[in-house]
């Protein structure tokens, strides 16, 4: 447990109230019954503000961070964050513009408009499983239990509804907002700590000293296979859907390429800030039982009062900007991407008298009642499976190779492939990668070593989704020439 004076409670209590009423306070601004306005704040993102969403959305896992750093030292910012780096400049230069373009608000719209409605359910499932909220929803509550004492499901459902409860009533404008708010303070939570570590400890020639050399490497003593692994599970960045509906929701194309452009620089700042944190960790606190908590017991150990609840206000606010964009993300593909698309597919007339204000408000409401489910089955997810790496490992190499080359591909023509081969890359993709999971789970959980062939799972799963796709390209362009 972390021990605070007084005035860090008021502090982080301050900055639960201070989110709070910049969620709500931004709800007030817009038309909250027009589509446009709840999901994507009217399309009106502007340079910076994009920046700063994107960048506080994309760095959730603080908490893994510092575990990996605290384990592998360097490595971390090569293996968590050049992948990253370099697949965030692919989908800059590929795909933001085309993705702007399309004026549309979700991923499975896009899959719908090229491949059919059924690709596009089969797409939002994969798409809310990708975009889970237990790994934050768990990370959150921990970090309250350790500041609070109080039980871990509590805690849990506290953070939860901290995190969703503005979200009712401003939709995307109120997650933009308080994202500007946790841009800043994560920043200044990592500055504020990286000072006080060198006057304390010393500076580079302590943690030279203190940590093994390998920690000083860029492999971190880790095997190439292993380092491969996670620049596949990096391809997560071209199909994430925070990506996309920032896109959606910039001014225009420009802003949404150079907005990722910049928010790559912030994020290559925020890195280098993190992994100094977790060799001083690693330096200062050698034997830790749980590398998971390096940062917090770097901040207990370091840290007078004051700066001790403003670093940890930027360790909050680094996992509920992630937090709060991931349930709406979720709820909206929930709600309107799956049972709305369903129902109106069951009951024509659902859709209403074809009135677009009525319309819009209809798709409001789903989502909203996809923020109460997500918000539940985030929680149960968080109690069930308390482990943050082994929830981010499964997702990303069972859902990626299902998502990958549908979606890319709908955004080139010269690309794109009928329905039919569409929805079997998506499906045939998925199910590869989870049961060459399955395979290796049967035996020992998480033992790369016993999946079929030695194979870790995402690479079955995008090679027969590549083929599935090359099959259905061959086909296409005998028929044509016949």
């Amino acid at each position: 447990m972390i021990h605070f004076a007084p005035v860090d409670g008021i502090l982080i209590l301050l900055y639960f109230a201070a989110v709070i009423m910049i969620g709500f306070r931004a709800a007030r601004r817009g038309r909250r019954a027009q589509a446009a306005e709840y999901l994507l704040a009217g399309r009106s993102l502007t340079t910076p503000v994009f920046v700063m969403t994107l960048v506080s959305t994309w760095y959730g896992g603080i908490l893994g961070v510092g575990e990996f750093s605290y384990l592998y030292g360097i490595s971390n910012w090569v293996i968590q964050g050049v992948p990253y780096y370099i697949f965030a400049v692919i989908f800059a230069y590929l795909l933001a513009k085309r993705v702007r373009a399309t004026n549309l608000a979700t991923i499975p719209d896009k899959l719908e408009q090229a491949y059919g409605r059924p690709t596009a359910v089969l797409g939002a499932v994969l798409t809310f499983f990708l975009m889970t909220p237990a790994p934050y929803v768990l990370m959150l509550g921990v970090l309250l239990e350790m500041g609070t004492g109080w039980n871990l499901l509590l805690c849990i459902i506290l953070g939860t509804l901290a995190t969703t409860v503005y979200l009712f009533s401003g939709g995307f404008r109120s997650d933009v907002h308080t994202d500007i708010l946790e841009f800043f303070l994560m920043f200044i939570g990592f500055g504020v700590i990286l000072p006080f570590a060198v006057m304390k400890y010393g500076g580079f020639a302590f943690i030279a000293q203190h940590v093994p050399p390998q920690h000083l490497t860029w492999h971190g003593g880790n095997s190439m296979q292993f380092i491969l692994v996670w620049f596949f599970i990096a391809l997560w960045t071209l199909v994430d859907p925070s990506f996309h509906q920032r896109c959606y929701a910039a001014a225009s194309g420009d802003v949404a390429k150079k907005g990722i452009l910049w928010s790559i620089l912030f994020w290559i700042l925020f890195d280098a800030m993190t992994a100094t944190a977790g060799l001083y960790a690693r330096a200062a606190l050698p034997g830790m039982a749980q590398p998971v908590m390096a940062y917090p017991l770097l901040a207990e150990a370091t840290l007078p009062p004051i700066a001790k609840g403003m670093f940890f206000i930027g360790l909050l606010a680094t996992i509920m900007s992630t937090l709060n964009t991931l349930m709406f993300v979720s709820a909206t593909t929930l709600g309107r991407d799956i049972f709305l698309r369903m129902h109106w597919r069951i009951l024509p007339s659902a859709q209403g008298d074809g009135d677009p204000l009525r319309e819009e408000r209809t798709e409001t409401a789903w989502v909203r009642g996809g923020l109460v489910v997500t918000g539940f089955l985030g929680i149960a997810l968080a109690v069930m499976i308390p482990s943050v790496i082994k929830l981010w490992y499964t997702i990303g190499t069972v859902i990626v190779p299902g998502l990958l080359v549908p979606l890319v591909a709908a955004y080139f023509d010269k690309l794109r492939v009928a329905a039919r081969w569409g929805f079997a890359s998506m499906l045939f993709g998925w199910l590869t990668s989870l049961g060459w999971l399955l395979a290796g789970w049967s035996q020992r959980l998480g033992a790369s070593d016993l999946y079929p062939f030695g194979i870790e799972p995402m690479y079955p799963g995008l090679i027969v989704s590549v083929l599935i796709w090359g099959c259905g390209r061959w086909m296409e362009t005998r028929e044509a020439a016949l």
